[in-house]
Formats: structure tokens, C-alpha cells, sequence
């Protein structure tokens, strides 16, 4: 057996190769893409302003909250993968079980949770869309719905 946790196979050498074709590490890397992708459309055209008016607002109805949460789960999603894909390239080095069992449930938990947060980000961002009046909205619908089409991705991507 590989023992608890696969410790039974810690200290191997690293393998670039090998390390990336791991399923967790591929899709950490698509849901870092697909956070970073959310995150830029919201933090570029997320916000604009009317031609009468120079003040910003979040294109989302006006709803700084949607722009924020957005932003917000975003970024930490991304600096999230960021660590996750650092525990995977160290994780074959660690030989003590309890540490691994809880970077692996900490990894389980965190995905749970951030699975979670993508669908009410979704639910938010697309509820917000569908009442903003497109009238006051001339640049950056299309990042809005590539923010809202990213974070359903991301919801199956964590």
C-alpha cells in the first residue's frame, strides 16, 4: 500500500513531467485561470460611469456588492491556488501523517467552501445582470458576462 496519505512514498525525487499531469494539479491550474479571469473582467470593466456623471459604479445594477464579492472571491481563489499548488509540489516531501492528513483535509474543506462560494457568486452576479437596464452600461458588458460565464465554470473547477 502507499500508507496513509501516500506517506509510504514520501522523499522521492521531483518530477516535473509527472507533477503536472496530476488531475489536482491540472485543476488548480484552470481554477486559477478561471479566477484570475473573473477578477480582471470585474477589476477592468467592472466599473464605469455615465457620460453626465463622472462618478463610478459597479455595472451590476449599481450594485457595489456584486462587483466587490466578485473581486473579492476572485483574488482569493487565485492566491488559494497559488498555496494549494505549493502544498502539491512539497506534499511528496512530507513524511508525517498527521501533517499530511491535514493539508489534504484542509484542501478538501477549502474546495467545499470556495465551490460554494463561486455558485452564490453566480447566483449574485447573474441576479444583478438581469436587472441592470443596458442603457447605462455602453462599455464592459461583455466582461460582466465573461465574469458571470467564469464563475459558473469555476464552480465545477473547484
Amino acid at each position: 500500500g502507499g500508507g496513509a496519505y501516500g506517506a509510504a512514498k514520501a522523499g522521492g525525487s521531483f518530477d516535473l513531467v509527472r507533477f503536472v499531469q496530476q488531475p489536482q494539479v491540472l485543476a488548480r491550474i484552470v481554477s486559477a485561470v478561471f479566477a484570475l479571469i473573473v477578477f480582471a473582467c470585474l477589476v477592468g470593466d467592472g466599473y464605469t460611469s455615465l457620460p453626465e456623471d463622472p462618478k463610478l459604479f459597479c455595472i451590476f445594477n449599481g450594485n457595489e456588492d456584486a462587483c466587490r464579492y466578485g473581486i473579492g472571491i476572485g483574488v482569493l481563489a487565485f492566491l488559494a491556488c497559488i498555496f494549494f499548488f505549493m502544498v502539491d509540489v512539497y506534499f511528496p516531501q512530507i513524511s508525517n501523517t498527521v501533517d499530511r492528513k491535514y493539508l489534504v483535509l484542509a484542501d478538501l474543506g477549502f474546495s467545499g467552501l470556495w465551490t460554494f462560494l463561486w455558485f452564490i457568486g453566480f447566483c449574485f452576479l447573474t441576479n444583478q445582470w438581469s436587472w441592470t437596464q443596458l442603457g447605462t452600461v455602453y462599455i464592459g458588458a461583455d466582461s460582466a458576462r465573461a465574469a458571470i460565464t467564469f464563475s459558473f465554470f469555476s464552480i465545477f473547477s473547484w
